[in-house]
């Protein structure tokens, strides 16, 4: 399977460099991304040789294409694969809260939109209570104030957590209102919203705690049939924003869909 990555930050690198090491099944195709000169110079550095390419190119080059980039590009990487009925993966799930649009392309069409785990925990159970009847489904996201920080809905309610001396509430409410409030953390709360109950029976507490140093996720969830209660703690990548698990996420998600074992729904 030839795989494209779009976007060079923190997970895009990341994959590329482990798609370039080798992994089973898949293939480095191509790379796409704003600035060509520096994705170059990058590459050249680390050895990896790879086409850079247009975005509306990609369906020429990749299978499959891993959307790394900011979410406001969302549709111009969706929109030529998913167009061509292939496949995208994508990490900026808080954007498809407000592009339903691809989705329903998506069906058009025949491509198929995967959107990995990431930093959260138990999408797989999620899902699969989901086919059943699903009473309640509930997010608490603590982080460490940077991890929080510049999100519109702070600075639209004047919620301060610069100088917090404890944990602080900054947000309750729907997964709708959370995407859109914190939308640089609305990729772990749209991913469990699109596995179960929908954005807007999904409820979310939202904690700034400047004695974490991790990025920690509680889901309770109460169905027909299982009560569960699922806790994960991630260690920040050097983007305080993203934590380590989440390209290592990626490239399991990728790695099964060629292997000869796969291991959960």
């Amino acid at each position: 399977m030839r795989i494209g990555v779009a976007g060079l930050g923190t997970i895009g690198s990341y994959l590329v460099r482990a798609l370039a090491d080798g992994v089973p099944g898949l293939e480095l195709a191509c790379i796409a991304t704003r600035d060509h000169a520096k994705a170059r110079a990058w590459l050249d550095r680390e050895r990896v040789s790879c086409p850079i390419v247009k975005l509306e190119a990609m369906p020429s080059h990749a299978d499959l294409v891993v959307e790394c980039a900011p979410a406001a590009v969302l549709d111009d990487i969706c929109r030529p694969m998913l167009s061509t009925r292939k496949r995208v993966m994508v990490l900026s799930s808080g954007a498809l809260l407000t592009h339903p649009e691809l989705i329903e392309l998506a069906q058009h069409k025949g491509g198929q939109i995967i959107v990995p785990t990431g930093a959260l925990i138990g999408l797989d159970a999620v899902t699969a209570a989901a086919r059943g009847e699903i009473a309640s489904v509930k997010l608490t996201t603590r982080r460490p104030p940077a991890g929080l920080a510049g999100a519109p809905h702070l600075s639209a309610n004047g919620i301060a957590i610069d100088a917090l001396d404890g944990p602080l509430q900054v947000f309750s409410g729907t997964a709708r209102a959370a995407a859109a409030g914190f939308p640089a953390n609305a990729n772990v709360i749209a991913a469990l919203a699109l596995a179960g109950l929908g954005p807007d029976q999904t409820e979310v507490e939202i904690w700034a705690d400047p004695a974490l140093e991790r990025n920690c996720h509680t889901v309770e969830v109460e169905a027909s049939s299982a009560r569960f209660t699922m806790t994960i703690e991630n260690v920040p990548s050097e983007n305080p924003l993203t934590g380590r698990i989440t390209p290592l996420s990626v490239l399991a998600a990728l790695a099964k869909l060629r292997a000869p074992l796969r291991v959960g729904t």
